[in-house]
């Protein structure tokens, strides 16, 4: 199959392109604004990606979510689409997937395996599960045939918050009684390149971590990894505006986090699935696992 994949110097979507291209039989395309930068990415990844030569199934082509034409071009004759959600804010967001949706249905796709979340309802109060809601319903009216993977968060992006907690003792954000089910991202690329190889499901696949933990169980998971107490104190929402404020974070982000931690208090991230194993063969995981890699 030719599987192309966008995002392809990210974190993610570099990973997918390293493990489809250690598969044999695949071709694949890798979608970036700065194609000359996609060896230099999947050189980054490790064991298991596999940097572009004259002898590596991989091409590089330019194609830029703001520009349909690029997009068209790069996807001429492609089967599969692994298409790995932008980032930044949500309004921009909804053109550039806009563009990626039109024109793999007008390149003929017949599969794009989407980067969702769990939270992917128009009536969530998180600003990218609109995005993802919105994106979702693109795909299904596309035409093309579609393979939902909705992940839990991330476990790194949320490490953003538990590594300052292992240095202070205290994990300050408004979860309130909020369970979570954090997933690495590590777990998603893989689960991401084996998607690309089946048919289209037609449906959505939650991809999770282990287990859903409040925030007093990602408190103890921290303890764990510092070994020494960690507790959790359920802020007000303006609490964390006022932290992120103060540390200099972009009005985006703090926007960002502060609607992603209303919908963690609405309860909305703490399924739990067998999606990560049945795909990979792999156990997902666990935020102690992850945060104690990155600290």
């Amino acid at each position: 199959m030719k599987i192309a994949v966008t995002g392809s110097t990210g974190t993610v979507g570099s990973q997918v392109v390293g493990l489809l291209a250690a598969s044999a039989g695949n071709e694949v395309v890798a979608l970036a604004r700065r194609p000359e930068a996609v060896a230099a990415a999947l050189g980054a990844r490790g064991p298991d990606a596999r940097v572009p030569d004259a002898q590596s199934p991989v091409t590089a082509v330019y194609a830029d979510y703001d520009d349909l034409a690029s997009l068209r071009a790069a996807l001429v004759g492609v089967d599969t689409l692994v298409f790995v959600s932008g980032d930044g804010e949500a309004a921009r967001m909804l053109v550039q997937h806009g563009n990626v949706v039109r024109a793999a249905a007008d390149s003929g796709v017949g599969h794009v395996v989407y980067l969702s979340g769990v939270d992917a309802d128009l009536a969530s109060p998180f600003c990218y599960a609109f995005t993802n809601g919105y994106t979702e319903g693109l795909l299904a009216a596309s035409g093309c045939g579609f393979s939902f993977a909705r992940a839990s968060l991330f476990t790194e992006f949320f490490a953003a918050f538990l590594r300052p907690a292992l240095v202070s003792g205290e994990l300050r954000v408004p979860a309130g009684d909020g369970r979570v089910s954090p997933v690495s991202r590590a777990d998603v690329g893989r689960c991401l390149a084996a998607l690309a190889v089946l048919p289209p499901s037609g449906r959505h696949h939650d991809l999770t971590g282990p287990r859903a933990l409040s925030l007093e169980g990602v408190a103890e998971e921290l303890t764990r990894v510092a070994g020494r107490p960690v507790r959790y104190t359920d802020v007000e929402p303006r609490v964390l505006v006022e932290d992120l404020a103060r540390d200099g974070e972009d009005p985006w982000w703090t926007y960002a986090y502060g609607s992603m931690f209303a919908s963690v208090r609405q309860d909305r991230w703490s399924a739990v699935s067998t999606e990560v194993r049945r795909l990979t063969g792999r156990v997902p995981l666990g935020v102690a696992d992850v945060v104690g890699l990155v600290a």
